[in-house]
């Protein structure tokens, strides 16, 4: 309320009694308020860029998807998950619109039960709070009926629950159930919300629709392809448009017509892994009011073409560097730019790889398969060179699929690939966490299971900017896959088997941390321009491999503060646990020359010596690159006896050579 006060009266020039009228409080209020906001130095000549880029989202929001209303907290705030500051977010922005006599929906999960639990009991009447669905697995603490009960008892309303599954073993039962008296008069209530506060659910393999057993008996990839994401149960594509499947017809709750008839619709919801599902929700009409995060409203915007301008600031110099509007680059036709590399690849590292038969995209060690040596396949996207081709060879992995530029491998080459590493002992995959590669992965792993080759998967998710830690296996896999692959591949090489070899490349994997930031995006290959805009004295924090804009942007930092702000963010993450003795990899992600990385890296060795880290290893240069970003990432791979043997074994490939 506090910067809203400010910024209405010092940004927007209301007057007092306008900004109390606004906000629904007294104009003594107001006048506390901006007296507060000067005393703590929030307001001095102007408002303070960085603290009220979170309204100035906000409005774009609002304005954008037409939207009442939009409450944009920081994404970074004190030791409290994002889920919970959402929810307590939420329970101010709901007490606040909520009256007596209304009837309130609610969904059920993380961020709904926070809500619940931060509301407070008020002065309202005779108001009914309604289960949405029906119940779901108690496995879980934020059932829906958990979520209602709560919710009810802290604002003094009453519960009505929904006395039903949430999805039953057939349409006919379903129908059933809907003819006996007590549901159908509960699901009339329901049709009577005055509002709902629903959650959005991504589809990763730890959200809401799949903890909470929706998916138990139903393949995603089979039926729900097409999903971004759910809403109350119900499946929605990027556009917002239903996704039919065989749960449709078995879920007891509101469908999405009945969500877009309620007149007031609040979602709750943030996090970099629910951008897509969230922008689903807004293009399909399902909110009429949101309550998210700076980040995840900035990714929101940026995906719809929004341009977040670099906030005013005094001290701005008056002559600033011009900002990179095109690229010049060493290609013939782009469309061939994939291809044209892979041989360039091949011609230049002929002797240790070789094309696999009748897969372009498909590239072997030359010295390899071994019988009774599980097979190690790599793959992703081309834009990272020297990943992915640059990790195969002696000791590292066997074959590598290759996708256009920051694509996925379709299934055809990643089977080629797999065949190709077969030794009879089984294959292990190893990719980042991307939607593409999770489902091409599968759609080959399948295929090759369906052929006698045994196949592992590891998943890597080493990103700490792209979600939270109670969220880990949201993250996207980055630049700790280099690691990832010289330990799996040595423990392939040791001809361990291939659950063994699984194990040892899951615990790498979840041992490394990786956060980048960037000066200068990477430009596109068919049009040169860049991928995001960023201002000449900007920085963007916690940018993706993918070209991805960061989530967060600031002042542009020397190489100690940039290095300091990454080292925090992955100390506070370190578990002193897994032991006091790293590996580092300091990669640039295309442009950023070797000079600075030695420069960032004196700093961070200092600094994780201080922490009382010892630094086993140390990677710097190109080693998994977006283009010609000009940027840094930094990885960070805790130790034990086991693995730090793995990293010093010998191996021979294009991108990391160890004798």
């Amino acid at each position: 309320m506090l910067l809203w006060a400010a910024w209405l009266y010092y940004e927007e020039g209301l007057t007092q009694a306008e900004i109390a009228t606004r906000i629904g409080v007294s104009r003594p209020s107001v006048n506390a308020y901006l007296a507060d906001a000067r005393t703590r130095g929030i307001v001095s000549i102007e408002i303070d860029p960085d603290r009220f880029r979170a309204l100035t989202l906000s409005q774009a929001m609002q304005t954008h998807f037409g939207l009442n209303d939009c409450m944009v907290i920081p994404s970074d705030g004190n030791d409290n998950p994002l889920t919970d500051r959402l929810g307590a977010a939420a329970a101010q922005v709901l007490r606040h619109l909520t009256k007596s006599g209304e009837t309130v929906a609610v969904t059920w999960g993380r961020t709904m039960l926070a809500m619940a639990s931060h509301m407070s009991h008020g002065a309202l009447r005779d108001v009914r709070i309604v289960q949405a669905t029906g119940s779901t697995t108690a496995k879980i603490p934020w059932t829906p009926e958990a979520c209602a009960t709560r919710l009810a008892e802290n604002l003094g309303a009453r519960c009505i629950p929904l006395s039903a599954p949430a999805i039953v073993s057939t349409a006919e039962v379903r129908d059933m159930l809907l003819h006996e008296p007590v549901l159908a008069e509960q699901m009339e209530v329901l049709a009577q919300a005055d509002r709902i506060v629903l959650g959005i659910s991504s589809l990763r393999p730890e959200s809401t629709i799949h903890t909470s057993g929706l998916f138990d008996e139903v393949s995603i990839r089979d039926h729900y392809h097409a999903a971004v994401g759910s809403i109350a149960g119900r499946m929605i594509s990027a556009n917002g448009a239903r996704v039919d499947g065989p749960l449709e017809g078995r879920t007891i709750g509101m469908d999405l017509d009945m969500i877009r008839k309620v007149p007031e619709r609040m979602a709750v919801a943030g996090g970099m892994d629910k951008v897509q599902a969230i922008l689903a929700a807004l293009r399909g009409g399902y909110v009429s009011t949101l309550v998210t995060d700076a980040d995840t409203a900035r990714a929101i915007l940026t995906s719809e073409g929004y341009e977040d301008r670099p906030p005013r600031r005094p001290d701005a110099p008056s002559e600033a560097l011009p900002e990179r509007t095109r690229v010049k680059k060493f290609l013939n036709r782009p469309r061939d730019a994939v291809d044209e590399a892979i041989a360039g690849a091949l011609l230049a590292h002929e002797s240790i790889l070789a094309p696999v038969d009748g897969a372009s995209r498909a590239i072997r060690a030359r010295h390899g398969p071994r019988p009774g040596k599980v097979g190690l396949v790599i793959g992703g996207g081309s834009g990272h060179e020297p990943g992915f081709l640059g990790y195969v060879g002696q000791g590292m992995a066997d074959a590598v699929a290759v996708g256009n530029i920051f694509a996925s491998p379709p299934p055809d080459p990643i089977l080629a690939a797999t065949k190709a590493a077969d030794g009879g002992t089984g294959v292990l995959h190893i990719f980042g966490n991307f939607s593409g590669d999770l489902m091409n992965f599968e759609m080959a792993a399948e295929m090759a299971e369906a052929q006698g080759i045994a196949v592992r998967t590891v998943v890597t998710t080493d990103d700490i900017a792209s979600a939270p830690l109670d969220t880990r296996s949201a993250r996207r896999g980055v630049a700790g896959n280099v690691f990832v692959f010289k330990v799996a591949g040595a423990a392939c090489n040791r001809m361990l088997p291939l659950d063994k070899c699984a194990a040892i490349a899951a615990r790498a994997a979840d041992r490394c941390l990786t956060m980048g930031v960037a000066l200068e995006p990477g430009a596109s290959l068919d049009t040169g321009r860049p991928s995001f805009r960023l201002g000449p004295d900007d920085m963007e924090i916690g940018v993706g491999v993918h070209g991805e804009p960061g989530v967060a942007r600031t002042q542009v930092k020397s190489a100690d503060e940039t290095a300091d702000l990454i080292v925090d963010r992955i100390l506070d993450e370190i578990n002193p646990a897994n032991g006091t003795e790293v590996a580092l990899l300091v990669n640039s992600l295309g442009s950023t020359p070797q000079m600075e990385l030695y420069i960032l890296n004196r700093r961070l060795r200092r600094r994780l010596e201080a922490h009382g880290i010892t630094v086993h290893l140390t990677l710097l240069g190109h080693y998994y690159t977006s283009l010609d970003m000009a940027g840094v990432s930094i990885t960070v791979m805790q130790l034990d006896l086991e693995l730090k043997e793995l990293l010093n074994d010998p191996c021979d490939s294009p991108a990391w050579s160890r004798a």
